[in-house]
């Protein structure tokens, strides 16, 4: 969680590197989504630090715009750092749900809660929690209280709703399974070796 400015270079920075981005003019007026990504953590900044209203509501209310224009209902520290939003479109993520570094996620993702009426102060403790290092596919969903290891595929239009806390898993399938385990680079390489 960003917690000084200290940290707010450091997340854009990891964000910038894992999108394959510079911080330049031309990329913030042409990319909306590269905008998204660096205004989410400007408001992350913002509210962790308590940073004074005159400052927060003019960021918040950018933030909340361009989420409506580009499809996409995320709070401002769901991401640890090096996140990189593929695509515009259709994104839906729980404002308590926590990604670890380095996420790449595409469109029409939904990460949820669990159906379930509780406390506000409790309803962290409903929402999925995914660890390092994870590919997040097209269309994927993910719901309830449930725990994903890091260095983990999810695959394209996935239906996630149990917990799969192994490392390296590719998972796929409605309901979702694991199709293969170990690293992603692995299964990469292994793919590579069937195909000659």
């Amino acid at each position: 969680m960003i917690q000084n400015f200290h940290d707010l270079k450091l997340y854009v920075a990891a964000d910038l590197a894992s999108s394959g981005q510079r911080l330049t003019l031309r990329n913030w007026v042409i990319n909306p989504v590269f905008r998204f990504t660096i205004l989410m953590r400007i408001l992350a900044f913002c509210q962790n630090t308590n940073k004074n209203a005159l400052l927060r509501i003019p960021i918040l209310l950018w933030f909340r715009r361009l989420s409506i224009k580009l499809g996409f209902s995320i709070g401002p520290n769901v991401f640890g750092p090096g996140v990189a939003i593929v695509h515009y479109g259709l994104l839906i993520i729980n404002p308590t749900a926590r990604i670890g570094k380095n996420c790449r996620i595409h469109m029409g993702v939904h990460i949820g809660g669990a159906a379930v009426f509780v406390d506000p102060e409790k309803a962290s403790g409903y929402s999925p929690r995914l660890g390092d290092n994870i590919y997040i596919g097209p269309g994927a969903k993910i719901y309830g209280p449930i725990r994903i290891g890091s260095n983990c595929t999810i695959g394209a239009n996935a239906v996630v709703t149990k917990n799969f806390q192994d490392q390296g898993l590719l998972i796929a399938g409605v309901p979702a399974r694991v199709l293969s385990s170990g690293e992603t680079g692995e299964r990469a390489t292994r793919v590579l070796k069937d195909e000659k």
